[in-house]
């Protein structure tokens, strides 16, 4: 079976466009990755768009991958439209690949984009109300918040501003994790703080402040133990990769040294586990049939993109990829080994909190920070020597879990 390759990737910068339309975003990512690979529209066979934000705050409920592609000159061929809520780009990826794969065409392109900042922010919230059970709301956030009881938060420790019900969520984990493993609170603003600091050498980022971890801690509250920098963002913002079996490489000419060959992509779907089933978490199940199909392991990976929409996720999937053993995510990142010069750098970009998280857009712009640093081309933030690179990108919520997730594996031949 041929081998898959990203020979051209390329986002904007992630942050407020409010001049700009999302149809402009996705020109400007096209455009870029169609240069990084050395070829033009006409090459590809089949396209892939990831949006969720088209409908919900545009109005164009249907077909949004088709309208924009046709404005951005790509017609005629194959057109998918993916929504996986936040993996949606990593699955318009995964689904590229298998396309390819399957002998449909030896070209194909995956490109998400988003315009989420909008006058009414409770609008572009309420995005994530949508990203769970919606028959079943508040039974959904009961038995999800409840994982947070045992710990009292410290008074004046919760934000009275209107913002996603998902971060009492991502709090609820946090806290259960705290009285489980023993992680502080500390240490998770050790990822902020660290995810910060990277991000400051990526000219892509929305945010590219460096802080430090007692500023983290200091910092205006969201949901205890969360403070505002320890969250993603609302952004606007596109990515999109061009993908090619071997034999579209020989037919546009794409330069092999720059093609980096895509050595596991996968997909998941939360099951009923229970709370005391850590070892059958999505990511965990999904990261061991990656390493399998790569042929890889966790010691093998050189920097790793995560999923961190709050920076306890880092943490939790940090160990779920088995780059640290259950419990000790939170102290190897207050050690410093997930920062640049680390053991294992993760989130080299700056991370969902400092890069932003334009939901569709989001999977390929960890990608695309992959894709750098194995071409050893990321400057600053580059992590020596990168030959192997993982990426884990979820989406939704039901049960216990994320109700997708995605995680490719990268490698440099």
């Amino acid at each position: 079976m041929s081998n898959i390759y990203i020979a051209g990737i390329a986002m904007t910068v992630f942050g407020r466009h409010s001049m700009r339309s999302v149809e402009s975003l996705a020109d400007e990512a096209l455009r870029g990755a169609l240069v990084d690979a050395g070829c033009n529209a006409g090459d590809i066979g089949a396209a892939y768009y990831s949006g969720i934000t088209n409908g919900a705050l545009q109005g164009q409920l249907s077909i949004p991958g088709q309208v924009v592609f046709s404005k951005i000159g790509i017609e005629g061929i194959p057109v998918f439209n993916v929504e996986n809520a936040c993996a949606s780009g990593s699955s318009a990826v995964h689904l590229a690949v298998q396309s390819l794969k399957a002998g449909a065409c030896d070209v194909a392109l995956a490109l998400g984009a988003e315009k989420m900042v909008v006058p009414d922010k409770a609008r572009s919230f309420a995005l994530f109300e949508a990203g769970w059970d919606v028959s079943r709301v508040e039974e959904n956030f009961a038995t999800l918040a409840a994982l947070g009881e045992g710990i009292e938060p410290p008074p004046g420790s919760e934000s009275d501003k209107p913002y996603s019900r998902f971060m009492k969520i991502y709090a609820a984990l946090c806290r259960y994790h705290m009285a489980t493993y023993g992680t502080t609170q500390r240490q998770i603003a050790a990822v902020s703080a660290k995810n910060h600091q990277h991000s400051v050498h990526n000219p892509y980022a929305q945010f590219r402040q460096s802080f430090t971890i007692d500023e983290v801690l200091a910092a205006a509250p969201i949901s205890y133990p969360i403070t505002l920098p320890m969250c993603a963002p609302l952004s606007d913002g596109a990515a999109a990769a061009i993908l090619c079996t071997e034999e579209g490489l020989r037919r546009i000419g794409a330069d092999r040294k720059r093609c980096i060959r895509v050595a596991a992509s996968v997909i998941r779907s939360f099951t009923h586990r229970r709370l005391d089933e850590p070892e059958k978490n999505i990511g965990r199940l999904a990261a061991l049939q990656a390493y399998e199909l790569a042929g890889l392991g966790p010691q093998d990976m050189d920097v790793a993109e995560v999923h961190d929409a709050s920076a306890m996720g880092e943490i939790i999937q940090a160990e779920n990829l088995g780059l640290v053993k259950l419990g000790e995510g939170g102290p190897a990142a207050e050690r410093g080994e997930f920062t640049l010069g680390g053991r294992i750098p993760i989130n080299t970009s700056g991370g969902l909190e400092s890069k932003g998280h334009p939901l569709g857009a989001t999977g390929i712009g960890q990608l695309y920070e992959l894709v750098t640093q194995l071409r050893g081309e990321a400057g600053k933030r580059q992590v020596e020597g990168a030959r192997h690179a993982i990426q884990e990108n979820g989406g939704g919520l039901l049960g216990l879990e994320e109700a997708a997730l995605a995680i490719h594996i990268l490698s440099k031949d």
